[in-house]
């Protein structure tokens, strides 16, 4: 996941790390400490309040699930649909998970000594440009299967689960803690979603959340 930096940080500890406003991070574990990320800039990882920046959330990111919650979710989808998980035994390596129609293949994310991810030969400098190669590019080699943007699955979401404990700053926010089931009522800013939980109604962030997605 990427997340871009609001302020510029310098870090005070040796396994922080220093970014400036407006740089561009690649956050690799949201779950170690709920005040700080970990995140790599030009081949340097370390620690970063997360409060400095902001997260560039996408619909097939799917966060940590496992390789059996992700052949459930895209099998009998259309050939393309797909999601990029953490990987479960390895906190900031990821695997792609694409379904061809007929089963589900899954891509080993891996990475060069520069940081740069690949799937196959081309080398990318994030998830996400990754992802929109293979957009327009084969994802597989013994046939075309081109990844196709999993808007279906939104359709069919009405709750997820809390990711994270969420205490808000705001009196518009929901609060919720890691394991709450989230009734999703509004989820079109990419951004900021609204939804209810324990009777209350507010706003929180997407990424904190996995949405509960229903195969019919």
């Amino acid at each position: 996941m990427e997340a871009l930096a609001l302020y510029t940080f310098r870090a005070t500890e040796g396994d922080e790390l220093s970014f400036n406003k407006g740089d561009l991070l690649k956050i690799t574990n949201m779950e170690d400490d709920p005040n700080w990320y970990t995140a790599e800039l030009h081949n340097r990882k370390g620690f970063v309040p997360k409060n400095y920046i902001n997260l560039r959330s996408h619909a097939w990111f799917a966060g940590r699930i496992s390789r059996g919650v992700a052949e459930s979710r895209l099998r009998q989808r259309d050939c393309g649909a797909f999601l990029v998980r953490e990987s479960e035994s390895a906190p900031g390596e990821f695997s792609m998970s694409v379904s061809y129609g007929d089963h589900v293949q899954h891509f080993k994310v891996l990475q060069d000594r520069c940081g740069q991810y690949y799937v196959w030969d081309e080398l990318f400098s994030s998830l996400n440009e990754l992802v929109d190669f293979y957009r327009s590019n084969s994802i597989a080699k013994e046939r075309t299967v081109f990844l196709r943007d999993p808007e279906h699955f939104a359709r069919r979401t009405h709750h997820a689960h809390a990711l994270f404990d969420f205490n808000p700053h705001h009196p518009s926010q929901l609060r919720f803690l890691r394991g709450d089931v989230i009734e999703l009522i509004d989820c079109s800013d990419s951004q900021r979603w609204r939804g209810r939980c324990h009777g209350h109604v507010g706003y929180f962030p997407p990424e904190y959340v996995q949405p509960i997605y229903n195969c019919q």
